[in-house]
């Protein structure tokens, strides 16, 4: 699957879709099909890029050339007893690495919470049957079926839709649920605008869909 396919399920028919994933609409996978898809892609779960400890990444802090131009700047003001200039500027990296460390681990702590929040369970079609199943054994390439108060399990383009509508604040910051629809779309179509698909995290808050699981780095 080249890059260019996995950033248009937005632009593709769905007849197309399911092709492109070589599966079944009323069908779904089997077992062997799902043990593929999870040895290629892995479990369906965000996984939090492992970081430093809390002394590392005050180190990085000062791991900025601006920051060692500051720190030069600051040792030649002392050498000529600018004392005054010196500690402003001292003060001034000191307090950049202070922002720039609870930033960093505001994102970390906010990455892993809504790796937690990805996990629930979905109703999903494999080999014919109707499964309720955790969010991480789902694969590319399964038929979810969402209705209203499911949490979307993972990237879909959907393949039926009556009245669905996804909460995607946590996705575009947009406060108003989204009604979503099967029509074509174009190419360059940005991420907030793309109604035929649903993302992982968002919510269905009314109305029925199908969709089948695409590849996390179909974003785009």
């Amino acid at each position: 699957m080249d890059h260019s396919t996995a950033n248009s399920w937005h632009h593709l028919p769905t007849d197309q879709v399911v092709a492109r994933l070589e599966r079944h609409f009323d069908v779904g996978l089997n077992d062997a099909e799902v043990a593929r898809q999870r040895e290629r892609y892995g479990p369906n779960r965000l996984t939090p890029r492992r970081s430093y400890g809390p002394l590392m990444r005050i180190l990085f802090q000062f791991h900025q050339p601006l920051i060692y131009i500051l720190l030069a700047a600051a040792v030649i003001t002392g050498v000529f007893q600018e004392w005054v200039d010196c500690s402003v500027i001292l003060g001034v990296v000191l307090l950049n690495a202070i922002i720039g460390f609870v930033q960093e681990s505001r994102a970390i702590a906010a990455i892993e919470a809504l790796a937690r929040t990805l996990t629930t369970e979905a109703t999903v079609i494999r080999a014919g049957r109707k499964l309720r199943i955790p969010s991480p054994d789902i694969v590319p390439g399964d038929i979810v079926l969402l209705q209203s108060g499911d949490k979307v399990p993972a990237d879909l383009r959907l393949l039926r839709c009556r009245d669905l509508h996804i909460a995607e604040a946590a996705l575009t910051g947009e406060s108003v649920p989204v009604g979503k629809s099967l029509a074509l779309l174009r190419p360059d179509t940005v991420l907030a605008d793309r109604k035929n698909m649903t993302y992982a995290s968002t919510l269905a808050t009314f109305g029925q869909g199908t969709g089948v699981v695409v590849p996390a780095h179909s974003h785009g």
